[in-house]
């Protein structure tokens, strides 16, 4: 009798050992962030985590130094590279600092991708950026356009003259408002420069007023001027009357949105940032792509991630906020 259980019991753990189940441990990967107690990064972990679940073997790390500085994040990877995890997900504090550290991590067989602030080449095998400049400019025209009905005069409330960032999207702006035919109706009267000041973008948008009495819409693609543009076309009586788009935190336009000064404004949303780095990462681990140019990842809700040259990962057009998901987004950043 003792020597038939035995031999149920091999019989069972044999079976269990074929089956491949249960016992595997999940897959360890390290969401590394400029530092803790930032509501943009929890956002990117919540993301993490829910990529980590619709996945399945895979368990989600998050650290942070206390203070945000590259000497805090290098102690951080030293210590996950001694725990041997799967794979390192970091907003870098300093692109190239961290490169010999993040290096030796890639010795060791563990994945590095780097988000949001991205590391410099040769220190990651991936940067996933939230967007890029013909994304952006095209959307911003885009969410204007719906705004006004396609007609009508608008202007751009800009952050420095300077600002190569946006001087890129503000080019693919004039561009698309000259080449498509969707807005041959619209006129681009000015282009005006706030330095990301409150005080000064304020004044260049009731200036833009006063300049432009048949003004229809403002695109500022600046999370300063936007905000400021807001208060203008509220303080002025303009609500409905000038329609107002950019890039904008939801913390900061809340208010535009719920007063209608702001119908909808763009930004990228966290949540799918640090959802897509996890996708990106499980990929590399699981050698279903090598970070190598044309690479295509296959990234849940997110659909498919297109690897380019030097490691480089666009997420996709910005998300949009309007009256219907602000008010939740605004408790994040």
């Amino acid at each position: 009798m003792r020597k038939a259980w035995k031999l149920l019991a091999l019989a069972l753990v044999v079976a269990v050992i074929g089956s491949g189940a249960v016992f595997a441990a999940p897959l360890k990967i390290a969401m590394v962030v400029k530092g803790m107690g930032n509501p943009f990064f929890d956002a990117c972990r919540d993301g993490a985590n829910e990529a980590a679940q619709a996945i399945g073997d895979l368990q989600v790390i998050y650290q942070g130094p206390a203070t945000p500085t590259a000497e805090g994040q290098i102690e951080i990877i030293n210590s996950l590279i001694a725990q041997k995890v799967d794979g390192i997900i970091i907003s870098a504090n300093d692109k190239d600092a961290l490169i010999p550290i993040t290096k030796k991590a890639m010795s060791r067989g563990i994945k590095v991708i780097s988000f949001d602030s991205g590391i410099s080449v040769g220190g990651r095998m991936v940067d996933l950026v939230p967007s890029e400049t013909q994304l952006i400019g095209k959307q911003q025209v885009e969410l204007i356009g719906k705004l006004i009905n396609y007609q009508g005069e608008i202007a751009i409330l800009s952050a420095t003259s300077q600002a190569t960032n946006q001087n890129a999207w503000i080019d693919v702006m004039k561009k698309e408002l000259a080449s498509n035919s969707k807005y041959a109706n619209m006129k681009l009267d000015a282009v005006v420069y706030g330095d990301d000041l409150s005080d000064k973008s304020y004044r260049e948008a009731t200036g833009l007023f006063d300049s432009y009495p048949n003004l229809k819409g403002i695109i500022a693609p600046t999370t300063v001027g936007v905000a400021a543009a807001g208060k203008a076309i509220t303080d002025k009586g303009l609500i409905g009357k000038v329609q107002l788009t950019g890039l904008g935190l939801p913390s900061e336009m809340k208010f535009y949105v719920d007063n209608g000064a702001c119908q909808q404004f763009a930004l990228w949303n966290p949540v799918d940032l640090g959802y897509t780095a996890t996708y990106i990462t499980y990929a590399l681990i699981k050698k279903q792509v090598s970070g190598k140019d044309g690479d295509v990842v296959k990234a849940g809700r997110m659909g498919n991630v297109t690897i380019a040259k030097d490691g480089m990962a666009v997420m996709g057009l910005p998300f949009v906020f309007n009256k219907d998901n602000v008010e939740k987004f605004s408790k994040i950043f």
